[in-house]
């Protein structure tokens, strides 16, 4: 074999750890330099910034104002148990909107979708995620609550709401994702399943007292 051969493959070879030394090298040498970014995505985007000129709109400023009629997420005048669960410092006894069959239906609905896979469709904290959770055994699951124990059913209404909106413990938030209005269906559907379990003759309407068993 040729040695100008050999002495070029080892040029070659050497050539080939050149990218590799770079890429090592900006991995852990502090720069402030912006880093290569090859594939853009969405990360960089044209834009324009607080208080810019923008000639797409015929007032020339790219800060649009507001749109007549909007107000911000929690300015639409309802009253303050409505949005928080309290009012006045003290926890709502009740739910604060009228308890129709609509409203069980969609906190029903609701709670199936948010609650049900850890609390379990009867809410004794036996959902599916809860029982995958302890088949797996790996010690780092905090089982729900059941929802029928005595600490829970004394729980007001306002405090049911917060803990939904806030989360507790392991339990996360889900104001994000809920409205108030449905957080508030979801209290109500609780309250229901808890009277279902915890029911007595009186509960029932006289007429219907002689078809019970």
């Amino acid at each position: 074999m040729p040695r100008w051969f050999v002495a070029l493959a080892v040029v070659v070879v050497l050539a080939t750890l050149v990218p590799l030394a770079l890429v090592a090298r900006a991995r852990v040498v502090p720069s402030r330099r912006p880093r290569l970014h090859l594939v853009q995505d969405m990360d960089n985007q044209p834009k324009f910034k607080a208080q810019a000129a923008n000639p797409l709109f015929a007032d020339g400023r790219a800060m649009r104002p507001r749109v007549p009629g909007t107000v911000r997420l929690g300015d639409r005048g309802e009253a303050e148990g409505f949005l928080t669960g309290k009012d006045g410092g003290e926890w709502l006894g009740e739910v604060p909107l009228p308890v129709t069959l609509t409203v069980l239906r969609r906190g029903q609905e609701r709670y199936g979708i948010y609650c049900a896979p850890c609390h379990g469709l009867a809410g004794y904290g036996d959902g599916m995620v809860a029982k995958r959770a302890e088949a797996l055994a790996e010690g780092t699951w905090t089982p729900p609550s059941s929802l029928h124990t005595d600490l829970v059913r004394s729980r007001r209404a306002g405090e049911l709401f917060n803990t939904i909106t806030n989360g507790i413990r392991t339990m996360p938030a889900y104001g994000p994702q809920l409205s108030v209005a449905d957080r508030w269906a979801i209290v109500a559907y609780i309250r229901a399943l808890q009277r279902s379990q915890h029911a007595t003759l009186a509960d029932v309407p006289p007429e219907l007292r002689g078809q019970l068993r």
